[in-house]
């Protein structure tokens, strides 16, 4: 029997809304899209100084905290809590791994890897906005081409992902063999008790918040980079005309994927991305300059290990705000702010999974994965850079932090073909991105929504929309970049607020996994 269960939408049957979360969020959602298009110029700038005071101020939480978690993730993979089976001793999948890993991959790389994995390293070889300053490199040499991928590696793969699982991991624990709500706030009894639930509407609506700011962020600028490649590749100019027509196929896309529900929407847009990541990589990997790219990966792989440490517990002071704070630090901010909703869908779908099988799905392989898209497609941009095939490094400087990708695209053999396959693929991602999330959102707003039902359909719905509007609205009337700029300051703030809850998970799994008693022998169902 399948653990979703199609609902027919609306507030039926045992399932409500919680007013105090739902509210809040949705109110404080609208009047960000308002402030930014009556003052885009007071938005940003309210945004950014709550984020990069909380990062000047905290840099040194983030990397602890995030060093942390990494080791704690990997302690528990390697002891016998690995063994602990998802949901009892005799619970069954509901997926199988293929699938499963689909939906956890695409459920959290959104449009990120496809935007940067040219953009990053480029911007880090030609020491663009000052990265380089800092680190004693001389930008374009050798040892800068290890440190740009080293660094990458670094950003996109066992940390960002340690992040996720941690949070993943808690909620599917408490959730299936705890038998407790699927909340945020639940997973920090061990360390408070219940009495925390009077605390609830305020953990559960920051979560909301941030990663709901973070999916218009992530939608506002794959708007504009998809617009811009239409621009580019076919002389359309960008315009609100254009930005809606993407929008409105991007939020009908992720939209229709959540009201289908996990079993019929967001596993077979998730499986139709992920193949057409696979045949990307392979395609660039074979196309490219295979042999530097094997070399170069290598060194980078070397140049990450060598300086780990270093880099993992640098606060700003050692490699500059150039790099650690605009790039290392804001992708923590990022990433946390993702954290404890994404793991509430890691969750739902891991039911009959042993704890070490979770993690290397969630932890391991998307952690691969993204070591082989970074240096596959960052190792054939950097060849191509000082070959002198494009100039990569001027496209960036004239154009804008994320315009390296058409350039580079426009280069590969086949590219008129490759071009609106990577156009549709942004789309797509951010879409298996935001479905999973818009229904995990519509789950944390409702109530007494028991395992093997979906949450409310017009939820869904309404957070679909909404998150489209929202990234919509800043492109097309609040200044273009600028405008998505104030919600990605936002976004990277949610994070601000979201860090101390999520150190408080992180410690709720210490406590939880070696210090309380270990649950495995549950109930089939578990309460809401």
């Amino acid at each position: 029997m399948s653990l979703f269960k199609k609902n027919a939408g609306g507030l039926s049957g045992n399932k409500s809304l919680r007013p105090l979360v739902f509210w809040p969020s949705f109110i404080i959602m609208g009047g960000a899209a308002l402030l930014g298009i009556v003052n885009n110029e007071l938005l940003s700038e309210l945004a950014q100084k709550v984020f990069t005071g909380s990062l000047r101020n905290f840099g040194w939480l983030y990397q602890v905290i995030s060093i942390f978690t990494l080791i704690l993730v990997v302690v528990i993979m390697a002891t016998k809590v690995g063994a602990i089976r998802l949901g009892g001793k005799d619970a069954k999948p509901n997926f199988p791994f293929g699938a499963w890993f689909a939906m956890a991959l695409t459920g959290g790389i959104a449009t990120g890897l496809i935007t940067y994995g040219v953009n990053e390293p480029i911007i880090y070889l030609g020491n663009i906005y000052g990265e380089m300053e800092f680190t004693g490199i001389e930008p374009g040499s050798k040892e800068a081409v290890w440190y740009s991928l080293g660094r990458c590696l670094y950003n996109w793969t066992f940390i960002p992902y340690a992040m996720y699982s941690i949070c993943g991991l808690l909620s599917a624990y408490f959730y299936f063999n705890r038998k407790e709500p699927l909340t945020v706030t639940a997973t920090l009894k061990p360390l408070f008790g219940p009495k925390v639930e009077k605390f609830s509407w305020l953990i559960d609506t920051l979560a909301l918040l941030a990663i709901a700011l973070g999916l218009a962020s992530s939608l506002g600028a794959g708007l504009t980079l998809v617009g811009a490649g239409i621009e580019q590749t076919y002389g359309i100019t960008q315009s609100v005309p254009v930005w809606l027509a993407l929008a409105a196929v991007t939020c009908a896309t992720f939209t229709t994927s959540s009201y289908l529900g996990v079993n019929r929407g967001i596993r077979f847009f998730a499986d139709l991305n992920t193949k057409i990541f696979y045949i990307l990589l392979i395609f660039i990997f074979i196309a490219g300059p295979t042999l530097y790219i094997l070399r170069s990966s290598t060194a980078g792989l070397a140049y990450w290990l060598q300086n780990f440490w270093v880099w993992g517990l640098d606060p700003i002071d050692i490699g500059g705000e150039a790099l650690v704070m605009w790039w290392t630090l804001y992708d923590w901010a990022i990433w946390i702010a993702y954290a404890p909703l994404m793991g509430m869908f890691l969750a739902i779908i891991s039911y009959g999974r042993t704890v070490r099988q979770f993690l290397v799905i969630n932890f391991i392989l998307p952690s691969v994965f993204g070591f082989a898209w970074m240096m596959i497609w960052g190792a054939t941009a950097i060849e191509w850079q000082q070959t002198g095939v494009v100039d990569l490094i001027s496209v960036i400087k004239n154009s804008g932090a994320v315009a390296g990708l058409w350039a580079f695209l426009a280069n590969l053999p086949l590219s008129q073909v490759l071009i609106p396959v990577v156009m549709i693929t942004l789309i797509l991602s951010f879409s298996t991105a935001a479905d999973s999330m818009t229904t995990t959102i519509a789950l944390l707003c409702s109530k007494k929504v028991i395992h093997g039902e979906e949450p409310p359909a017009w939820q869904k719905i309404l957070w679909g929309v909404t998150i489209g509007t929202v990234a919509f609205l800043m492109v097309a009337f609040a200044g273009g970049v600028q405008g998505v700029d104030g919600v990605k300051y936002l976004a990277a703030a949610g994070g601000a607020m979201v860090l101390f809850v999520f150190i408080l998970q992180v410690f709720s799994a210490l406590k939880s996994f070696f210090f309380d008693k270990l649950d495995e022998d549950v109930a089939d169902q578990p309460n809401q």
